[in-house]
């Protein structure tokens, strides 16, 4: 079973519009123990609305490293009534500098990655309980 910790959102301002960027970090637990960590990107009052998102998935345990682990870049939209979740190269993300979720794998190789199953179950949980974003694609104007 997995469990989703919720950290408070961090704002900061959008330099071409003046809009609200959120950034979020979640840690994820999976039978009480720690599985992965997610960051979420968005802007508020960009079109079309776009999250971004990095998972982070692998060792976690005292005396790990970034290298015991690997991330997974990707965004969500919606087309109509349902969420669509995608991979994309690392050079897309927001996040293609950052080391500490583990080495960032580009669409191809995620795809084809053994883990890309726990990508998909953890983007399922997003969508479905994580407040902040599923309020983001369900109010209008934002």
């Amino acid at each position: 079973m997995i469990e989703i910790e919720f950290e408070e959102p961090k704002i900061d301002k959008c330099d071409c519009c003046g809009q609200e960027i959120v950034r979020l970090t979640r840690f994820v637990h999976q039978d009480d123990n720690a599985f992965a960590v997610y960051y979420i990107n968005f802007t508020r009052g960009h079109s079309p609305k776009v999250v971004y998102g990095l998972v982070g998935l692998g060792e976690w345990g005292d005396g790990t490293e970034p290298k015991d682990r690997l991330a997974f870049p990707f965004k969500i939209w919606t087309n109509d009534s349902n969420y669509q979740v995608g991979l994309v190269d690392a050079e897309e993300s927001p996040w293609s500098h950052v080391t500490f979720l583990g080495q960032i794998l580009n669409r191809n190789e995620g795809l084809k990655h053994e883990w890309i199953k726990d990508v998909f179950h953890i983007t399922d949980h997003i969508v479905a309980d994580d407040k902040i974003v599923i309020d983001y694609f369900n109010k209008s104007g934002e």
